[in-house]
């Protein structure tokens, strides 16, 4: 188990806990006031060798900043920022659709159904259609129970839909 190392602020005299990747080196707290003054320090330290006195003065430097900038064309502008790539791509907006018109109309029957019975009752209220699809249906019932007369005009049995044999699919 490590053990949290605590350290006086040069700054603010408060003790921290430096972070773990630098603490070594870590001199100030990380409240903003104490970095800056940390970072003001390290400047005029940096700045009070004589080496650095004049780093950005004289034609020689302007010479060297001038080459670097050539070398790095562009450095310095702000980058545009491009709008982030989605996380998923889009669906297409084109719709591959592999169903026959037969499919499309047998899919769109109970709409129709339903426009022609508003258009017979002569509303578009729900409850009204509702009533007239249940006569229609008790109607329809009606008409597929109905005894069937054969070509030679004598009864037979009493079918409906539902026991009409149906051919099957391959």
């Amino acid at each position: 188990m490590k053990s949290k190392i605590e350290r006086k602020c040069c700054n603010c005299g408060e003790l921290f806990q430096p972070d773990y990747r630098n603490r070594k080196r870590q001199l100030s707290c990380p409240q903003e006031a104490c970095r800056k003054a940390m970072k003001a320090a390290r400047q005029r330290r940096w700045l009070s060798k004589p080496e650095n006195k004049n780093y950005f003065r004289g034609s020689e430097h302007v010479e060297r900043v001038r080459e670097w900038r050539g070398q790095h064309p562009g450095y310095w502008k702000r980058a545009i920022k491009k709008p982030s790539a989605p996380l998923q791509d889009a669906l297409g907006s084109q719709v591959v659709d592999t169903r026959s018109p037969l499919q499309d109309a047998l899919s769109s029957q109970h709409i129709v159904l339903i426009g022609l019975i508003s258009q017979i009752c002569g509303t578009t209220l729900q409850d009204d259609i509702a009533k007239a699809f249940s006569n229609l249906l008790r109607v329809g019932r009606d008409i597929l129970s109905i005894e069937e007369i054969s070509p030679d005009g004598s009864k037979g049995n009493i079918t409906t839909r539902a026991d009409t044999p149906r051919p099957q699919t391959v």
